[in-house]
């Protein structure tokens, strides 16, 4: 199969959706599929923009505002109409909502290419955190609206395809997300990293990895290291990534540690070099972070959403909350930094539990799904394909 991804974000960007569709190519390029993955044009691409399993098109796009690293995709109808008129794909992808993402859309429907899309981010759900609520509708109308061009959109969880069903979204089915336990795995802990930190060998550490925005909800996240802190005045917080509430975060906390931005190889030594992960997030689609640090061997805590809401058994893989109870949240957040018995026990569990999610697996299902959409008509109206097994 000839494939076009078109995204917005991809490695060395550091996101879920870079992450996960850095993986999908390269997994997909090894099976033997013809991968070209069309991103906003950034300084350090490859020379060439090839790599061994796939090839990257740069495409226009512009900074970010508050995200230096990240570019927003401009309109390029004309530019895929004329790459694809030369070199036709089998199939297009569209892994983002942009502009450059909806003009590829455009561009395979005008040229009758078959064009599918995958559903990362609850824009619509981002409008609270930033004080604009009457926007969300808006914003939902323009994802519905845009992925409901393409002959089906994928969505990382059935709970998510049940919610955008909900909200008219058509043509669902799952793409979950794999772990990479090579990568991220307990034997990684570095107690070099952990001195650096001023901490002793059974202090606990609580790690956030992610983008340092509104929407990752930090004031229930700091409320509940502080109530951690309280309980057991030993405890740390390491916070690795950039984002636009970095500076101020840092001032009102100077007794954490902001680690910066690192590449994911090294960022599964910091995971395992720390003991806690709370989730505090209520607006993911899945959460890669979680089960990244589960395979790390982490005691983690959550909302009952998401990704906690697959791998995580309350009180047997990590514990769970209600997603109305804030404070039930900082209750366990609490129980993790003081009592070492469940931290050890909840740790190696959650590695288990992740243990059989793998990469190998969710690929060759989104493969067969593709190859399936490359060779068949859309769906009649109003006809949705079943929910695919997460």
């Amino acid at each position: 199969m000839k494939l076009a991804i078109v995204t917005e974000t991809f490695p060395p960007e550091i996101n879920g959706v870079a992450m996960t569709f850095g993986v999908i190519a390269s997994e997909l390029g090894r099976r033997g599929h013809s991968v070209s993955v069309y991103r906003p044009w950034r300084r350090d691409l490859p020379n060439g923009s090839l790599q061994p399993d796939f090839r990257q098109v740069p495409m226009p796009g512009v900074p970010i505002p508050g995200y230096p690293l990240l570019r927003l995709g401009l309109p390029a109808k004309g530019a895929f109409r004329k790459a694809w008129t030369r070199d036709r794909p089998d199939l297009v992808h569209v892994a983002t909502e942009g502009p450059l993402g909806l003009s590829a859309i455009r561009a395979a429907l005008k040229l009758g290419i078959p064009v599918t899309s995958s559903f990362h981010t609850n824009f619509h759900a981002y409008t609270s955190h930033y004080k604009i609520p009457l926007l969300r509708d808006m914003a939902l109308g323009w994802l519905r609206h845009v992925h409901n061009l393409t002959r089906r959109t994928f969505a990382p969880t059935r709970e998510i395809c049940g919610e955008l069903q909900a909200e008219g979204f058509t043509n669902l089915s799952v793409l979950s997300r794999g772990v990479d336990t090579r990568q991220f795995r307990p034997e990684r802990r570095s107690f070099s990293l952990r001195s650096s930190w001023n901490v002793g060998p059974s202090d606990p550490v609580v790690i956030h990895v992610g983008r340092m925005a509104a929407e990752k909800n930090y004031p229930l996240l700091f409320k509940a290291y502080a109530a951690m802190k309280k309980a057991n005045p030993a405890c740390r917080f390491v916070l690795a990534g950039e984002g636009p509430l970095k500076r101020s975060l840092m001032r009102e906390h100077p007794d954490c540690i902001f680690a910066g931005f690192f590449s994911r190889d090294e960022i599964g030594r910091y995971y395992a070099s720390a003991d806690i992960y709370i989730h505090a997030s209520l607006t993911e689609t899945f959460g890669n972070v979680l089960t990244e640090a589960m395979a790390s061997g982490l005691a983690t805590a959550g909302f009952d959403y998401a990704a906690a809401k697959i791998f995580i058994k309350d009180g047997q893989t990590g514990l769970v909350v209600p997603t109305d109870r804030p404070e039930a949240l900082v209750d366990a957040a609490v129980r993790l930094a003081t009592e070492p018995a469940l931290r050890q026990r909840l740790g190696a569990q959650a590695r288990e539990a992740v243990e059989s999610q793998s990469w190998e697996k969710v690929i060759e299902q989104f493969e067969t799904d593709l190859e399936g959409e490359a060779g068949t008509a859309r769906p009649a109206p109003g006809k949705t394909p079943a929910l695919l097994p997460s």
